[in-house]
């Protein structure tokens, strides 16, 4: 067998951009789960300012008390969540993790919509939805996938998509419209518009 015949090992340079690519796109997908999870909880935060139902507390400081206080919490969890992918290089692991936050303050959110909702079958549909999304974004970050199980990221996107669609029929969501800012009387929610143009 001539030289030229020869098998030459793979130079690892040549694996790096299959790497680099291969995190690109799983932050791609985490990034977009991560999103999709603030805005309903920002949605959600917003729905319970809209309702004007005896939640919110207003003082002389502004504050909020009570349930509204934690849905208000809960959004700037989930945009800590988002904001995280513009701070650091893609991290398949670190990545779900963020976006893992994103769903269990969404969650969290979604208990304080339910209560509010007095526990309607709209409401109890849209809190489970978003249980879920949150146990499997939380499986798909879990040890041993870290946030790379395409099985797995794929069914936690599935399950943002039905959480969407719940909070959608609950009312907590109005397709179209823009959660990104926060109302000019809201002295609480915070603004999640610098953080929702991700870095990928």
């Amino acid at each position: 067998m001539s030289e030229s015949d020869t098998p030459r090992a793979e130079a690892p340079e040549a694996r790096e951009p299959a790497a680099e690519t291969t995190g690109a796109v799983l932050r791609e997908g985490h990034a977009a789960r991560a999103k999709s999870a603030a805005t309903r909880t920002a949605a959600t935060c917003q729905y319970l300012d809209d309702a004007r139902s005896g939640l919110v507390d207003r003082h002389a400081g502004g504050t909020a008390a009570g349930p509204v206080l934690k849905a208000d919490q809960a959004v700037r969890t989930a945009a800590q969540a988002v904001a995280a992918f513009s701070c650091s290089a893609p991290d398949p692991a670190a990545d779900s993790r963020s976006a893992r936050n994103a769903a269990a303050a969404a969650a969290l959110a979604a208990q304080t919509a339910q209560r509010h909702d007095n526990d309607g079958e709209l409401a109890v549909a849209a809190c489970r939805a978003a249980q879920q999304a949150s146990l499997a974004a939380g499986t798909a970050s879990a040890l041993g996938n870290a946030g790379s199980d395409v099985a797995l990221n794929a069914a936690a996107d599935a399950a943002e998509a039905a959480a969407v669609t719940a909070a959608e029929r609950a009312g907590w969501l109005t397709p179209g419209r823009d959660y990104t800012q926060p109302r000019s009387d809201s002295e609480y929610t915070p603004s999640l518009a610098d953080v929702m143009h991700l870095e990928h």
